[in-house]
């Protein structure tokens, strides 16, 4: 199922830019200009909201307060108001990141991502326990099994199997990767991601030698074959 995206601005330029690069990322994107039209959507249920500070009439500060008695899912401020009390008002009244325009479309849909994972990953935490052919993974426990044998997996390894089980037949790069389970403002080089692959596969293959679970897609990067 697409994930749904409401970007609530009253910049149309801005709102169009924004909604064409996220539908090309395969997002359902519903557009508000303005409070009274976005809280009117609510009830379209959207996985997470871009919002607005500086519009006229109600403001993006009491707009957040009125959608967080209604819907719980993530809100990410963006505005040009870039002050440290700027910031943390928008995380007290009930934002969950902010950024500063200009931003560009690559940190925007970066960080949407990252959201809208870390809440997939809350759901699935919910059930403990996920299964992917011939494994189970116990995501409170980070303990992955093949019958009833424990595989021995890093912590890091551990995150990248999750990611990859939680987008099954979505194809990564190593720069995707890195950024989904080291974070984006994380210091590194994304080429560890192949030395942490190879370990994984190394892992598996010695329980499960039999079965393919990370898939190289030439010239892209990797996914899980679900």
């Amino acid at each position: 199922m697409k994930s749904k995206i409401m970007l609530v601005d009253d910049e149309k330029d801005i709102v169009t830019f924004m909604k064409d690069s996220l539908e090309d990322e395969g997002y359902q994107v519903l557009v508000a200009y303005h409070g009274e039209e976005a809280l009117r959507q609510l009830p379209e249920q959207p996985d997470l909201i871009v919002l607005d500070i500086m519009m006229p009439g109600m403001d993006g500060y009491q707009l957040c307060e009125e959608i967080r008695q209604h819907v719980s899912c993530p809100i990410l401020f963006v505005s040009a108001k870039n002050t440290e009390h700027d910031r943390i008002k928008g995380l007290m009244v009930g934002g969950d990141d902010y950024i500063e325009k200009p931003f560009s479309l690559k940190e925007l849909k970066t960080r949407i991502y990252a959201h809208l994972r870390r809440e997939q990953r809350n759901a699935y935490k919910a059930y403990h326990r996920m299964h992917a052919k011939n494994l189970i993974i116990d995501t409170s426990a980070y303990e992955v099994f093949y019958q009833d044998k424990k595989i021995p997996f890093t912590y890091r390894e551990f995150e990248i199997i999750t990611f990859f089980v939680m987008h099954p037949n979505q194809v990564f790069t190593k720069e995707q990767i890195y950024e989904q389970v080291w974070g984006i403002d994380s210091f590194g080089d994304s080429t560890t991601i192949i030395e942490h692959i190879k370990k994984i596969r190394a892992k598996i293959q010695k329980y499960d030698p039999s079965t393919s679970y990370i898939i190289t897609v030439w010239g892209v990067g990797y996914k899980w074959e679900g």
